[in-house]
């Protein structure tokens, strides 16, 4: 039986008439009859009792008509949840960011943009690198947001923005009182930075390295806030993206400096899975994004 079928069946037994349950259903009266003597046969029992005007339903045809309209209703239910479901999932947007930009400008865009788009919803999760790519491709982010990324064959990367990294110290720093130095002015300092595997660390040491400049590495961490800490501290200097640390040179706590010569940057991107049509809300909040680099 098809739910058409099923359909057939609930109407004539509610209406207790072939006739008007066949034209509620836009089949002609003979089919109906037809319908309802072939569902008997195959399940071997009379569903309506035939000596009485209008229709009554037997025993058995009591049975069948309860479970007619419990799986039509359900049938309908999972419908109106799932159209629900659609207009939701495109009126919404899931963003996986590295700390380093969520923390510090990613709820400032996000309540822009849905200022601008009361119906859109953002979903943020913070994550490193690594989980990012994966949460990508995987399909459990739209979007993915971090520095250095990375194009594949399964990934496109939609550009953002170059960050400055300026060389940022501690207000007691003897260096602090310059307004840019140059990379050879590092040589010989405690340098807290990033961990090894990490790509933004290894921009710095190639940085470093075609600079000719050897520093002393004494801490690395796999964020920016520790970072940011341990200069604060006293624990030595470091090399960050210039956004991430305007909040604490105008409280005074950090010092930043340009660097003098150079042009290095953080590349900053958006990655979401090759081949992947996005939702509406997502294509919008990309190319807000972009309007904010």
């Amino acid at each position: 039986m098809t739910l058409e079928n099923l359909k057939v069946f609930r109407d004539i037994a509610q209406t207790k008439r072939i006739s008007r349950g066949a034209a509620m259903n836009g089949i002609s009266q003979s089919a109906a009859s037809q319908l309802i003597q072939q569902l008997e046969r195959r399940l071997g029992v009379e569903l309506f009792d035939r000596s009485t005007r209008p229709l009554a339903l037997t025993p058995a045809g009591k049975l069948y008509s309860d479970a007619c309209r419990d799986i039509l209703r359900r049938y309908e239910e999972a419908g109106t949840e799932i159209a629900a479901l659609k207009a939701d999932s495109a009126g919404s947007v899931r963003l996986a960011c590295i700390y380093s930009i969520g923390l510090y400008e990613m709820a400032r865009h996000m309540a822009e943009f849905q200022k601008l788009n009361p119906k859109a919803r953002v979903h943020l999760e913070y994550m490193r690198p690594d989980k990012i790519y994966e949460a990508v491709l995987n399909d459990h982010t739209d979007l993915g947001m971090l520095s250095y990324p990375a194009p594949g064959r399964e990934l496109r990367v939609i550009p953002w923005r170059h960050e400055r990294m300026v060389v940022v110290v501690n207000p007691e720093h003897r260096l602090a009182g310059c307004e840019s130095v140059g990379a050879a002015e590092l040589a010989g300092e405690p340098l807290v930075s990033f961990d090894e595997e990490l790509p933004i660390r290894k921009a710095l040491d190639a940085f470093l390295r075609d600079s000719k400049v050897e520093t002393e590495p004494v801490l690395e961490f796999d964020n920016i806030q520790m970072i940011k800490e341990a200069v604060a501290a006293g624990s030595g200097i470091s090399v960050l993206p210039e956004q991430t640390v305007a909040e604490e040179v105008a409280q005074k706590r950090l010092v930043a400096l340009p660097l003098r010569d150079s042009h290095l940057v953080r590349p900053v991107g958006i990655i979401c899975r090759r081949g992947k049509k996005l939702s509406p809300t997502a294509q919008q909040f990309v190319e807000f994004l972009r309007s904010k680099a």
